[in-house]
């Protein structure tokens, strides 16, 4: 077959499977090519710009010699640029339908799969997306962009819409001996810094505390400055509280943590001007609800899986995706809807999962709070 000075192979324009299909079922068996269906679909759909990545170049010719040949309402134009690669991501739809299928996710709404849907339940914003993609560009090169850079698009729309709310992964408990045992108070904690529209809400303080375990070590080095014996933190929008006592279980393990606190540091200021050099969260034992958090990381701990050639199944990590049963959260986070994404401060930002109920919620790590990208690219133009 050829057209003008143009030549082309001899295209197979149906195929003969015997096969039930997802839609039709046993209707036929007789299906058009993607070559041969590809440019009439565009053109009966109304399609103008039909863009494709670089491998359809080669076909190119073939789809418009059919739209110059056969009765369509339209002309469309194939344009081929080169594909999103992004580390520690796979994008290739076979391996993609293995990873579902063999069980490696938990499906294609999975919060590590690189789908819309996956994204969406990770709690990434749609309006990160586009901006990523904005600042990605389009390009006639192949190249791989760094994940990094998807991840700062996010953090940054989260960190100016995301809400503030406290919540404990991996809890210790802390009881303020001198403070009354049936007194509960109401502090005004900050909803956004970054947005003063966003307001205040109430959180409850008490006399027995969850905080992070990680917020307490019994000999710390020099330059941990959060909970330790004999040493004064604050309590975020709360009070200044100093360990005075280290409670351990028959193995040796830290259960308990006994302070005082200085009730004059109501909302965290002392009269006398001290300034604790470690700030910390918590969360009333009274008030708390219990939690499911499961913890993500990148489905892949190669930043190019499958090269030097491995097989790609090789380089998944085994901790993308780490379960945390023990956790607790502010009350309010019961009703935060699917979709929305907050901050949990100190610790990252979060989204309630499909698989949340009232009775037993479920929270996904959308992203740590740490951004590396962006304290890289400042570095490399300094």
């Amino acid at each position: 077959m050829s057209s003008g000075n143009i030549n082309l192979r001899d295209p197979v324009l149906y195929r003969i499977l015997h096969a039930a299909h997802p839609r039709t079922g046993d209707a036929w068996c007789i299906y058009p090519t993607y070559d041969f269906a590809h440019g009439q679909s565009d053109a009966i759909e109304g399609i103008t710009h039909s863009i494709c990545t670089l491998e359809f170049q080669d076909h190119r010719p073939l789809y418009d010699w059919f739209i110059d040949n056969l009765p369509v309402p339209s002309r469309p134009h194939q344009y081929e640029f080169a594909r999103l690669n992004i580390t520690h991501t796979v994008l290739s739809k076979r391996t993609l339908l293995k990873l579902v299928n063999e069980g490696h996710v938990r499906g294609w709404d999975d919060p590590r799969m690189p789908t819309l849907s996956g994204l969406r339940r990770r709690g990434f914003p749609a309006e990160a997306i586009r901006d990523f993609a904005l600042a990605v560009g389009i390009a006639k090169n192949e190249g791989t962009v760094e994940v990094e850079m998807l991840e700062h698009s996010v953090r940054d729309v989260l960190n100016r819409k995301a809400l503030r709310r406290f919540g404990v992964l991996n809890p210790l408990k802390l009881t303020i001996e001198n403070y009354p045992e049936s007194q509960v108070e109401e502090l005004e904690a900050v909803n956004n810094p970054e947005d003063t529209s966003a307001g205040t809400r109430r959180v409850s303080f008490t006399r027995e505390l969850w905080i992070e375990r990680d917020d307490f070590m019994e000999e710390p080095p020099r330059k941990f400055f959060r909970l330790a014996p004999g040493r004064e933190v604050r309590l975020r929008y709360a009070y200044f509280v100093t360990c005075r006592e280290v409670v351990k279980d028959a193995d040796g393990n830290v259960v308990e943590l006994k302070c005082t606190y200085d009730p004059e540091t109501r909302g965290g200021n002392a009269p006398d001007g001290r300034r604790p050099k470690g700030t910390i969260h918590w969360l009333s034992t009274a008030h708390a609800v219990p939690a499911e958090v499961r913890v993500y990381d990148h489905l892949f701990r190669s930043p190019y899986p499958g090269s030097d050639g491995r097989n790609v199944f090789e380089d998944l990590n085994p901790e993308s995706e780490v379960v945390l049963r023990n956790c607790f959260v502010e009350p309010a986070l019961a009703d935060l809807p699917d979709g929305e994404t907050v901050q949990f401060e100190r610790l990252g930002y979060f989204c309630a999962d499909p698989d949340s109920a009232p009775d037993a919620l479920v929270f996904n790590r959308t992203l740590t709070l740490r951004d590396t990208w962006a304290k890289l690219q400042a570095r490399s133009k300094a």
